[in-house]
């Protein structure tokens, strides 16, 4: 699609700006790193999981979609639609994929080991939600392709569905405040800042619920919603329990992480127990 790099670029830096500047002016909680050791570490893992994207796919979802279409893959792409059902079809079901995906990242050992990077941070802002590690990415990139494939998608759900979720994905996981009645009845419809920072709560308990990023009706379908966290969303601690010193919160220590850090107790297996506190 022409100018998809144009859309996709003018979506991220607006939400990111946007929401900064929302964070600056109604913060939802008091950070407690300096925000330039953070966002310098933060946005440096998003430059390089781009890099990395680009040189190791030399086909990407876009491409993939259109791939699909032309040759009649996959489930969309041989049955009969209207055009609107197709690519809100398109879009439901990648995001299915996402929040399956995000379930089995919790499941999966290894794959927890990946995905606590994304845990560690000892804060929760805009820039958390581009938080990644680059083997995540790339596991992320091969199951995207796939269900491109499986699904069938329109080229138009899948740039509906990368901007719409790269977008929420900051949306939610910014240090915003927001009134209580306007976050109850938006979160009828996407997940909300709030909902989300339930899952970056230190407790097991909570850090296994909330897995939705763009809609918050599958966490609800299946049964893993929680909506407010016990300590409250000002008292609550942000993290994991056994990464709680922020020296090691820097670029370098974020990539070897899966490699040498403690994975915790935090499995999904675990469901509704307590971290056990290893600095105590």
């Amino acid at each position: 699609m022409e100018n998809e790099a144009v859309i996709r670029l003018g979506f991220f830096f607006g939400v990111l700006i946007v929401m900064a500047i929302w964070e600056l002016l109604r913060p939802r909680r008091v950070l407690t790193m300096s925000k330039l050791v953070r966002w310098s570490s933060n946005l440096g893992i998003v430059v390089l999981d781009n890099a990395l994207v680009r040189f190791l796919f030399p086909v990407l979802a876009i491409s993939a979609a259109a791939a699909g279409q032309k040759n009649h893959w996959g489930l969309l792409n041989n049955i009969q639609l209207n055009d609107w059902l197709y690519i809100v079809l398109g879009v439901l079901l990648l995001d299915l994929v996402i929040y399956l995906q995000h379930l089995m990242f919790h499941a999966v050992p290894v794959l927890w080991r990946l995905h606590m990077m994304h845990h560690a941070d000892l804060d929760f802002d805009v820039t958390t939600g581009l938080r990644f590690h680059p083997l995540e990415i790339i596991i992320s990139m091969l199951i995207k392709l796939s269900a491109i494939a499986a699904i069938g998608p329109s080229v138009l759900a899948v740039l509906i569905f990368e901007v719409t979720l790269n977008a929420t994905a900051m949306f939610n996981h910014s240090n915003v405040k927001m009134p209580f009645d306007v976050d109850r009845i938006l979160r009828l419809l996407v997940v909300t800042p709030d909902m989300h920072r339930v899952h970056h709560s230190v407790a097991i308990r909570e850090t296994n619920s909330n897995f939705g990023f763009n809609f918050p009706w599958w966490d609800r379908l299946f049964g893993t919603y929680r909506a407010q966290p016990a300590a409250g969303h000002e008292g609550m601690t942000i993290g994991l329990s056994q990464f709680r010193d922020p020296k090691k919160n820097n670029l370098f220590r974020m990539l070897v992480l899966p490699f040498v850090g403690d994975p915790g107790s935090y499995s999904i297996n675990r469901w509704g127990k307590e971290p056990v506190n290893r600095n105590k």
